[in-house]
């Protein structure tokens, strides 16, 4: 199997946000719900926006209401001489017109104080209005982006499982579980994590700033630009950061699929484990493949306690010239101590939105370098395929024309299959028989077009299997593969797998066909008995027969039993036998058996060595024509059903009992 981290590494190249594009693409499909938390999102910014402005006329107000009470105190002790010189500075001062009598300042002076607590309760309730807005649409905001986020997460897994579906047997032979689940899971999630909170704090922290810049710039020009140069210098750093960030993600999402594929396969082979002791060495296994993901981590985090801390002393820089400019400019009068708070707020606004870059980059990075193995997936071409036009298969006789086939594993390497010919004629009995690595497996894996020939052509009732839909093909042909896999549910549903609509009864014929009925009946539930994970409730016996009875409920035109009763004992091999000659009437069947007997009645016996069929006919002509034939009959274990005679325990009777060394 070549390395699962080949393809993996590819993001490593550098910072790539195509995927993270094509990713965000998928709110497209819900047009004005995607829009709506960006439109709470502008309602709650523009009431953030007002509170600083809202906090200046309360500040203003208190001190003109302390210094117009201070005023009103001083002024009668002021003697006449005094006052007549110092009530234009005064007038200055409070920024009133020059030629203002004593008894128009008074008159004002009592205005301001006496209006102070009307305004300062007015911007109070003003205050709590917004925060009521803001608190409103923020929920709102946070709420539809998490809905949104939850809707593409739900497209892409259902997109990423279904393209996994259709993929080649090429693809998966290449790619581990471990791999494949990582990115459904973990590296889904990140995508949505970045679409349902970082592309929307994103957008929020720029019309943050672009709104705050807009305030500042209309209110104290000046001011504005002492720290504007901050925020370009923010921006690099956050660039660079971004750029060195991703890759290390991207790592990172490598090393946790390797650990996901040592803990699957160790799950999968704990029987193994155990059976053989090793659960000390596959413990070091994890722990050397859980090391691998806490150093990557370890050094983005110590990129990351980098730039915050540098992020916060740019800010601070920013907020101390602040500082020092503003106050210069309330020494010389021309700023209020509310406009002056007023600016410092804003300058939160700026610095804050500036600092959540880092953090909005860090998800996107994680998000960027999940999206790119996501859509990696996606983008992946399968091997086979339907071509252009295919038209569906007509319900087919069974004839199966091999005509010189070649066949290479992912197109490379000695062929397995050496310009292969041969004809089963509609309703023969086809036994495939030779040593591990002839071929046999590799014939019936062309047959439902799992891989298609690297040369020549296989047909169908001379129809050319690439010429026809695979759903067609498949539906005809009933297969029952040398490993047996059941899913968790009842008995009932496994059997019903290729067939959900079957009713009671043709289930049950299906499953006695197969001599399966007796046992599930000796269940408490019988057919809703649950198999568990794998089948693993069921002996290896059991769990062939239900796959026959699978395979049976198809009614297939062509049958395909790759060593099908390899894990049955003799009388319930030879029980499934007397029902499998029954079922194959009509019907072409292809077997590879591991006991020479199932092969003896065979229309047509193929014996294959090295990818070429060396030999072919039925059983007696074989066994004076073929070395090969003669030396497996001779060798292989012969066994039937105690107390029982049937045609083959007359012809066996007399073979000596051997070890099995050439029967798959």
């Amino acid at each position: 199997m070549q390395n699962p981290n080949r393809r993996d590494r590819r993001p490593q190249r550098g910072p790539d946000n195509h995927g993270l594009q094509r990713a965000v693409r998928y709110l497209g499909r819900y047009r004005r719900q995607a829009a709506l938390p960006y439109l709470f999102l502008i309602v709650a910014t523009l009431s953030q926006l007002a509170v600083p402005h809202l906090v200046r006329n309360i500040i203003d107000a208190v001190t003109e209401g302390v210094v117009a009470k201070t005023v009103l105190q001083n002024l009668p002790k002021i003697p006449s001489a005094v006052l007549s010189q110092a009530l234009p500075k005064i007038l200055a001062f409070l920024k009133l017109p020059a030629d203002w009598t004593k008894d128009q300042l008074v008159t004002e002076l009592t205005t301001r104080q006496n209006n102070t607590p009307n305004l300062l309760l007015q911007a109070g309730m003003a205050i709590v209005v917004f925060a009521a807005l803001r608190g409103l649409f923020a929920f709102l905001q946070a709420y539809w982006a998490e809905r949104n986020s939850q809707a593409a997460a739900f497209d892409l897994r259902n997109d990423l499982f279904a393209k996994i579906q259709r993929l080649s047997f090429s693809y998966h032979d290449r790619n581990q579980t471990g791999q494949l689940m990582i990115r459904a899971t973990d590296d889904v999630e990140k995508v949505r994590l970045f679409i349902g909170q970082g592309l929307v704090q994103l957008v929020g922290a720029v019309v943050l700033i672009v709104g705050t810049l807009i305030i500042l710039f209309t209110t104290n020009a000046a001011l504005a630009l002492v720290v504007l140069p901050v925020l370009p210098i923010a921006m690099i750093l956050f660039l660079i950061f971004g750029s060195v960030i991703q890759p290390l993600f991207a790592r990172i999402q490598i090393r946790l699929s390797a650990l996901n594929t040592v803990l699957q396969e160790n799950l999968a082979g704990i029987r193994v484990i155990k059976a053989f002791t090793r659960e000390t060495t596959e413990q070091a296994k994890f722990r050397k493949a859980a090391d691998g993901v806490m150093n990557q981590q370890l050094s983005v985090a110590r990129l990351m306690t980098f730039l915050f801390p540098l992020t916060f002393l740019i800010a601070n820089l920013g907020q101390a010239a602040t500082l020092y400019f503003g106050g210069r400019q309330i020494i010389g009068g021309t700023l209020t101590l509310g406009e002056w708070q007023e600016f410092s707020l804003y300058l939160i606004y700026l610095f804050l939105p500036t600092a959540m870059f880092g953090m909005i980059i860090t998800q996107m990075g994680q998000a960027a370098a999940s999206a790119g193995r996501i859509f990696e997936i996606l983008d992946a071409k399968s091997d086979v395929t339907d071509k252009p036009g295919a038209a569906a298969l007509p319900l087919v006789q069974g004839r199966v024309k091999f005509e010189k086939v070649t066949f290479r594993y992912f197109g490379s390497g000695d062929p397995v299959l050496r310009e292969m010919s041969f004809e089963a004629e509609p309703g023969q009995t086809v036994a495939l028989l030779g040593a591990t690595g002839s071929g046999k497996t590799s014939i019936i894996n062309l047959l439902p077009r799992f891989y298609d020939p690297t040369e020549g052509r296989i047909t169908i009732d001379g129809h050319d299997l690439r010429d026809v839909t695979l759903d067609s093909l498949r539906s005809q042909i009933g297969i029952v593969l040398q490993e047996t896999t059941l899913f968790s549910g009842a008995i009932r549903e496994n059997i019903a797998f290729g067939r959900s609509d079957a009713t009671m009864d043709e289930v049950t014929a299906a499953a006695k066909a197969a001599a399966a009925h007796d046992f599930i009946m000796s269940f408490p539930q019988g057919y809703e008995t649950p198999v568990g994970e794998r089948g693993t409730t069921l002996s290896g016996g059991q769990k062939q027969r239900i796959a026959i009875a699978r395979a049976l409920l198809m009614d297939p035109r062509i049958l395909i039993l790759d060593d099908s009763t390899s894990s049955v004992d003799v009388q319930t091999e030879g029980q499934i036998q007397k029902a499998l000659d029954r079922l194959m009437k009509g019907r072409t069947s292809f077997v590879i058996a591991q006991r020479i007997s199932t092969v003896m009645n065979a229309d047509q016996i193929l014996v294959l060595d090295q990818g070429a069929v060396v030999a072919r006919g039925q059983h007696a002509e074989l066994m004076e024509d073929s070395p090969i034939y003669a030396e497996i009959y001779n060798s292989q274990l012969v066994g039937d059903t105690p107390g029982e005679e049937t045609p083959n325990s007359r012809i066996q009777s007399s073979i000596p009992r051997l070890p099995v060394i050439a029967a798959v």
